[in-house]
């Protein structure tokens, strides 16, 4: 008589596989991911803000927080332009460059009147963008190389234009253009206020218009997009355009702001943009990104850097440490919940 196998269901208990949790808690898991990858800058800003009051009592006064609010405001309009271009799959290494020509050519085109000091600075930077986009959309060149000349010919125009920087253009008190950077509005910097209205521009074209879509297209598969009819090449081209034109408006409002075009300023100014854009939930390999996780981005760095710079006893590099720690920390954090949504 031959022994009769009984079948035992495999528990977890037993050392067999855990028990399947359904759809449903995967497409738990999967909103969780994209909610931590959306808006956990902007948990981690909020308990910052929340917290250095606690040992910084000149944090929380309005000037000082009017001060942060104007100073991010030039960041955050260069960061706008490099959320479109970095959810292409691209990259603009030359805003720094374009943020100083544009304060220069402002500064210089306002003592020919307020219409030419903001026109000049959006035709010349815009038109860079445009050859970037060009070289990069038609010649198929790998954008990091493409802006990286951009980056050197801005640089070495606006050093020609200023007799290599000994020459510095100022802007009149009083003038429509110094009162756009330094005036307020109910108590808030017109810079801010400009700021907002393009963030708020940006986000409905990046969500609500077929260019959107094709930018999220574009950046999460290029030859799809192209087999969808989307238009790859034009795209590109303005995307790379949009961030030369906001790139020099930027550094007109900044020279507005200062009441002349310096000189040394929008060095390294790139970096930070790339990194508040990614800080903010961008993917740097394209295809995902939010205009307001950009402007919370900046916000973040600035709060930090304000703090820093109110301990007294650390060095300003410290600055530069923090917001490379912060970046590498996000950069992991963004690939590790990108693993778990493919997984999920």
């Amino acid at each position: 008589m031959t022994a009769t196998k009984t079948d035992v269901p495999v528990t977890a208990a037993s050392g067999g596989p855990p028990k399947d949790t359904g759809p449903g808690d995967s497409a738990r898991r999967e909103r969780l991911s994209g909610l931590v990858q959306q808006h956990g800058a902007l948990a981690v800003l909020v308990i910052v803000s929340l917290v250095a009051p606690l040992g910084f009592d000149s944090f929380a006064t309005g000037d000082n927080v009017g001060n942060m609010a104007t100073s991010s405001a030039f960041l955050a309009i260069v960061a706008l332009g490099m959320t479109f271009v970095i959810i292409t799959g691209g990259i603009d290494l030359s805003v720094g460059s374009l943020f100083a020509l544009g304060g220069v050519l402002a500064a210089w085109g306002s003592r020919h009147g307020t219409s030419v000091a903001l026109l000049l600075p959006l035709v010349v930077c815009g038109g860079i963008g445009v050859v970037n986009g060009l070289l990069v959309a038609r010649s198929r060149l790998a954008p990091f190389i493409v802006t990286l000349a951009a980056m050197l010919g801005a640089r070495g125009l606006m050093l020609a234009l200023t007799d290599e920087g000994a020459e510095t253009y100022l802007i009149g008190k009083g003038s429509f253009l110094a009162e756009l950077g330094q005036g307020t509005t109910l108590g808030v910097g017109n810079p801010v206020w400009i700021t907002l209205a393009l963030f708020a521009a940006g986000a409905v074209v990046l969500r609500r218009t077929r260019f959107g879509q094709h930018v999220y297209a574009v950046g999460g598969n290029e030859d799809a997009a192209a087999l969808m009819g989307a238009p790859v090449a034009r795209t590109k081209i303005l995307v790379y355009t949009l961030s030369g034109l906001l790139a020099g408006l930027a550094g007109a409002l900044n020279a507005a702001w200062l009441a002349s075009g310096v000189t040394i300023l929008g060095n390294g100014m790139e970096l930070e943009a790339i990194s508040a854009v990614v800080i903010g939930g961008t993917l740097l390999t394209g295809g995902l990104g939010f205009v307001s996780g950009s402007l919370v981005g900046v916000l973040l760095l600035k709060v930090i850097q304000n703090i820093i710079n109110q301990i007294g006893s650390l060095d300003s590099s410290y600055q530069q440490v923090v917001s490379g720690a912060f970046l590498a920390v996000v950069v992991v954090a963004q690939t590790w919940l990108g693993r778990r949504r493919r997984l999920l």
